[in-house]
């Protein structure tokens, strides 16, 4: 290998020399695109592939391997002979940008790993690119490797577009690759439909095809959950309940779980404690996520004592309370505005060595002053869970409809603080708000920014902020000829 592809940095040196580039810089959307992997929480579900990966950042040629992809430097990419798991890893890095993450996969040129293949149909679905994605599941065929998981991705990816049609399409499509669509993929695809709101939808597909897949407890578990704990519909739960019984499925502790989930969501508390009785008359066990269900409808519905005593109950049943639990607590406490006790209950959660979560804080934030909101993004940066682009919206949100204009002013220049940037929904609420404070000529400067900055014009705001710039310098003019007159 060439001199210069041997030419290592220690890996703290070149991380502290991607941060410190400036936007213009060829290398800096892989900074970008680095550290904003490595500052993802692990529990990011939508984020995250169907995939078991263990991807390796700390690999130290990683960083290297980035840089001759954006140089394209196929001399030393060539000599680097890129491993399976450091494509992998150069993959995830770049999924932001899938014509880099792209160039990285073709370097496995033989298409002959499965889980790059997957990984990168991911990315490419993720992106919509399905007809690239495709192409890929073709070369995995082709190749005598199974592309099993490829239409599973495939078909989730569809479904987060929106596009049922075409999720329902692919796994009807599975027999061309030599697939027998079996109960685990349809299972995928109902819970892939319901997980991105397409729960009816799903509903029919499991009932158009009873006879293929006879109607059992497992998908109308799937359908059950997509109304109760996505769409949160508790009419359409209902429904779903007494059809599993009119088709003669007895519902399970999963299905008590997820109507419980539903009714505490609606604040009924009395359906809650019915359905937890009647579960308790079964001998069935509750889990964490029905205890957690009690705490929360217990505390909106104004029963703290009781939700304390409903952690205690699962503490005695041998379970853990975990962030979740005090989050059922913490939320409904901010959202009635009771702070004090909302941070009795956090100091409580931190004394039983249990970390905060995003949740957490972003309850905090939508109840807290700007006082408050300063303070709680400080303990959020401490904690290691640094503010991200959604606690700013929630914070700059609640502080237009105080009328606080200043404060969100305030609130802006703390987001470069925090080094978060702002998007095109952050600029497009600040123009909002500012013209709903009346502030225009404020309003008209974010407005130039956020166009300037690439974001897509809004023709109705433009032509509200000109008519009240104009109609304020025309007041202006008025004001200063009547104190001349006024003289005379």
């Amino acid at each position: 290998m060439a001199q210069r592809c041997h030419s290592y940095l220690s890996i703290s040196k070149r991380l502290h020399a991607f941060a410190i580039l400036k936007p213009s810089h060829p290398f800096a959307s892989f900074s970008q695109a680095f550290y904003q992997t490595l500052s993802l929480p692990s529990h990011s579900k939508s984020q995250f592939p169907p995939l078991n990966f263990n991807f390796d950042l700390d690999d130290p040629s990683l960083l290297q391997f980035l840089q001759f992809l954006q140089k394209d430097d196929k001399h030393c990419l060539s000599s680097l002979e890129p491993s399976r798991d450091l494509i992998c890893s150069a993959i995830w890095v770049l999924r932001e940008d899938w014509k880099h993450a792209l160039r990285a996969f073709e370097l496995n040129s033989d298409c002959n790993d499965e889980k790059a293949c997957n990984l990168m149909i991911w990315v490419l679905g993720t992106h919509g690119k399905f007809s690239t994605a495709w192409s890929i599941v073709r070369d995995m065929h082709s190749s005598s490797l199974s592309t099993h998981q490829a239409m599973l991705i495939i078909i989730d990816r569809y479904a987060s577009a929106n596009n049922s049609a075409k999720a329902i399409e692919t796994f009807n499509f599975m027999n061309k690759f030599r697939l027998t669509p079996d109960q685990k993929a349809f299972h995928a695809l109902l819970t892939a439909l319901c997980k991105y709101g397409n729960v009816e939808e799903a509903e029919e597909f499991m009932l158009v095809n009873k006879n293929l897949f006879p109607l059992e407890i497992e998908s109308f578990n799937i359908i059950l959950n997509g109304w109760c704990n996505i769409t949160t519909d508790v009419y359409e739960a209902k429904r779903v309940w007494r059809d599993m019984l009119k088709y003669c499925i007895t519902p399970d502790a999963t299905s008590y779980s997820h109507m419980i989930s539903c009714f505490s969501k609606e604040g009924n508390l009395f359906d809650s404690l019915r359905l937890y009785d009647q579960m308790k008359k079964r001998e069935w066990i509750p889990g964490i996520e029905i205890y957690n269900s009690l705490v929360y409808v217990l505390t909106r519905e104004n029963c703290p004592k009781e939700a304390l005593k409903t952690i205690d109950k699962l503490k005695e049943q041998g379970l853990q309370p975990d962030s979740a639990t005090f989050n059922s607590m913490i939320v409904p406490l901010c959202e009635a505005g009771k702070l004090a006790m909302a941070r009795i209950v956090l100091n409580t959660m931190i004394e039983e060595n249990i970390s905060p979560t995003v949740e957490t804080y972003h309850a905090f934030f939508e109840a807290t002053d700007y006082h408050g909101t300063l303070e709680f993004l400080s303990k959020m940066k401490g904690s290691g869970l640094s503010p991200n682009k959604d606690s700013f919206l929630i914070i700059l949100v609640k502080l237009f409809k105080l009328k606080q204009p200043v404060n969100a002013l305030k609130i802006w220049a703390e987001m470069k603080k925090y080094k978060v940037v702002p998007t095109c929904i952050h600029y497009r609420k600040m123009v909002e708000g500012l013209v709903t404070c009346r502030w225009f000529i404020k309003a008209r400067d974010f407005y130039e920014e956020m166009i300037s900055n690439g974001c897509s014009e809004d023709p109705e705001l433009h032509k509200i902020i000109q008519k009240e710039v104009l109609g304020s310098g025309d007041k202006r003019k008025q004001n200063v000829k009547k104190a001349n007159s006024d003289k005379v």
